[in-house]
């Protein structure tokens, strides 16, 4: 019902590939996060990137800051199913060193390699193998000129930042790129995006860089994100959260979600409760969030305290649920049955697994989600 009020019409973008996820085009937007563990640490930075592709990572970046690094993001690289981009600064052996070892994208401002020869040295190797660079523009990294020209970060200053780097890509003959523009400020930010994404066919990266913690931080990511995506601008996203990585891919796909461009997992539709609330909805959601994080199949679930919008909103709802004296439980659309208090999460959990089931065996049969043993 709400997709027929806002469409939203994305910006045509060259597509480039990373890994076997493909970016810009008419792809769905993928999410991305980046890995916080020490990079030599091969074992602890694995279980991370593991941990982020659970909960539905399409893209994963992993800072790459020596050779020794470089050795070990090797070996990551061959543990891991996720298509990993390199972050890189400065040394343009650690570039050619990775993209030998199969890295999926380069992260690297060919303005700060040096010479002419590295530069060109890093890009023959991106081309010979297949590898896409990202460009990555930050406000709390722009060049000394730029700062001293414009006086402190602008949208300008980032675009004239980014169209250096991608003066460099166009005489080198080497159009697979995309640009991100990243500022902590929110409107900086956006403006920067507006303003390149007219400039050039590339795709983009979004993101709001340095957010903040994990309430803050999503908060900012959501209005900046949410301004440029409602716009049709972007083509993969990391929300920059100071948490747990596997957080910021839980943000990413929630704004995916609220703006109706992509859904993977469950979608809550939960009242704030009020006291006309027959149950504690808000200790419901939290349990059912916490026992349905391992569902990745999109479905919207309806958890309302009272008979006022409940019925409205669970006939909405694949599976809802509204108070009453006893709580009825609604599937398809339809009253399907009484539930007690004492008993909601665990019917909640059990409709919706066996949901998850169904549509798993119609899609996807290889990949079925047993139902927990909720008894």
């Amino acid at each position: 019902m709400s997709s027929q009020i806002h469409t939203i019409t994305r910006r045509k973008s060259r597509q480039v590939m990373v890994g076997n996820v493909a970016v810009g085009g008419d792809a769905p937007i993928a999410v991305q996060s980046m890995t916080n563990t020490e990079t030599c640490d091969v074992a602890a930075t694995v279980e991370q990137i593991n941990a982020l592709s659970s909960v539905g990572a399409d893209i994963v970046r992993v800072s790459v800051p020596s050779m020794e690094a470089a050795e070990a993001f090797g070996k990551i690289k061959q543990q891991v199913n996720l298509p990993l981009i390199a972050d890189i600064h400065f040394d343009h052996k650690i570039a050619l060193r990775v993209a030998e070892l199969g890295v999926d994208c380069l992260r690297i401002n060919p303005g700060n390699i040096g010479r002419e020869d590295r530069v060109r040295a890093v890009v023959e190797s991106a081309r010979d193998h297949n590898i896409p660079i990202r460009i990555g523009v930050n406000a709390g990294s722009l060049e000394k000129d730029l700062q001293k020209k414009y006086g402190e970060p602008t949208p300008d200053a980032l675009v004239e930042s980014a169209m250096r780097h991608i003066d460099i890509l166009d005489r080198l003959n080497f159009p697979d790129f995309k640009v991100s523009l990243k500022a902590s400020d929110v409107f900086m930010t956006v403006h920067a995006y507006r303003k390149l994404a007219t400039q050039i066919e590339q795709p983009l990266h979004l993101g709001i860089t340095e957010a903040g913690g994990l309430r803050s931080g999503a908060v900012k990511s959501a209005i900046g994100l949410g301004m440029l995506l409602s716009e049709g601008i972007g083509d993969t996203i990391r929300v920059s959260l100071a948490a747990d990585p596997v957080e910021e891919v839980r943000v990413g796909f929630d704004i995916l979600k609220s703006l109706r461009i992509r859904n993977k997992g469950i979608n809550l539709i939960a009242c704030p409760s009020c006291s006309r609330q027959q149950f504690d909805v808000i200790s419901t959601v939290n349990k059912l969030e916490n026992r349905l994080e391992d569902i990745l199949e999109p479905m919207d679930v309806a958890v309302i305290g009272c008979v006022v919008n409940g019925p409205g909103e669970a006939k909405e709802a694949a599976i809802g649920l509204t108070g009453g004296t006893p709580n009825l439980l609604y599937v398809d659309g339809k009253p399907s049955h009484k539930v007690n208090d004492d008993e909601l999460v665990d019917e909640l959990e059990k409709e919706i697994r066996q949901r998850v089931e169904r549509q798993q065996q119609v899609t996807h049969p290889e990949k079925i989600i047993p139902i927990k043993d909720i008894s």
